[in-house]
């Protein structure tokens, strides 16, 4: 679809003051004040899993309510949130392995997407495949309680550690560095969880993991990225109806800074996850460019992200 209208509102814009709550818990009015900040789906894939246990499908369903719940329910932060304003997120587990009781390997996807003001898109803001999506659910580890200072469980930890990947993009893409606190949150979780198995670990074999996922959005040289990422979705896709080829010009800018980001970091966990979001935006926006732009856009696309290299071509085709 074609981007249009754009927003006059900030997102986080309205905050109820102290007084004015006070007042509603004065008349006793049943207000959810203090919403939590995630609107999370949870989907739990297991018809492909190879196992010589027979798992009734109610414990998938209970699995899956307990990690939505607990990514829904666990208030990440101190601000107020109304129900339009929950960050849109979907983790989507497939299990392959299971070879003891209540313990199983998989891989997930994990995407986080916000509106685009004055429009009905949604931009997705992250997209990343984990390879290393492992854990049990034992009975005592079903009740899940997030502790900062602990690290209790790996299903605890997977769930949370997402939660805060939501904030932390989601924060990034409405102030400039905004996802920084909680950007630091996760790499306090990576500290405790170092010795929790793949995809924890620095010493990983892959550096696509979730360990060098959070160093890249937290080293200096990601910095202008994350900037450049605020001004995109806040300045460019939020005012894109009014002014669609200045909209073309900024999205070319900000990938000429991708691309010398890139230079610095080959095969970025980070970026690899910022094409897989954006790969098909960026078609829908050059598509409609002129063919000075479409050419532009194509070479810059096809080189930062080759494997999307057909994808792109639609632009020039178009």
């Amino acid at each position: 679809m074609i981007l249009n209208e754009s927003l006059p509102s900030e997102k986080r814009g309205l905050k109820l003051t102290l007084k004015f709550i006070g007042i509603l818990i004065f008349m006793g009015l049943s207000v959810n004040v203090f919403s939590q900040e995630l609107d999370a789906r949870v989907e739990i894939n297991y018809q492909q899993m190879q196992s010589t246990i027979q798992y009734q499908p109610g414990i998938f369903k209970e699995m899956e309510s307990a990690i939505q719940q607990f990514m829904n329910n666990t208030r990440w932060s101190n601000d107020i949130f109304n129900q339009k304003e929950k960050i849109e997120c979907q983790l989507t587990i497939n299990l392959m392995q299971s070879g003891t009781q209540n313990v199983f390997t998989g891989n997930a996807r994990f995407q986080v997407a916000r509106p685009v003001y004055g429009t009905d898109y949604n931009s997705v803001t992250f997209q990343y495949v984990d390879q290393s999506f492992n854990f049990s659910f034992q009975p005592a580890e079903r009740q899940m309680v997030y502790n900062e200072q602990s690290f209790n469980s790996n299903i605890t930890g997977l769930a949370a550690y997402y939660s805060l990947i939501a904030l932390a993009v989601d924060y990034d893409s409405f102030s400039k560095l905004g996802g920084s606190p909680y950007i630091q949150r996760l790499f306090n979780l990576l500290q405790l969880a170092q010795n929790m198995g793949p995809g924890w670990s620095q010493n990983d074999k892959s550096q696509r993991n979730r360990y060098w996922m959070v160093e890249n959005m937290q080293n200096q040289q990601f910095s202008r990225l994350r900037e450049e990422f605020y001004r995109y979705h806040r300045l460019v896709l939020d005012d894109f109806g009014r002014d669609p080829e200045k909209g073309r010009n900024e999205t070319l800018k900000f990938l000429e800074v991708v691309q010398n980001i890139s230079t610095l970091r080959p095969n970025s966990v980070f970026i690899n996850a910022f094409f897989d979001a954006k790969a098909p935006e960026f078609i829908n926006i050059f598509s409609y460019g002129s063919p000075a732009e479409r050419q532009k856009a194509f070479l810059l696309l096809s080189s930062l992200d080759p494997d999307k290299t057909e994808q792109y071509r639609k632009i020039i085709q178009g």
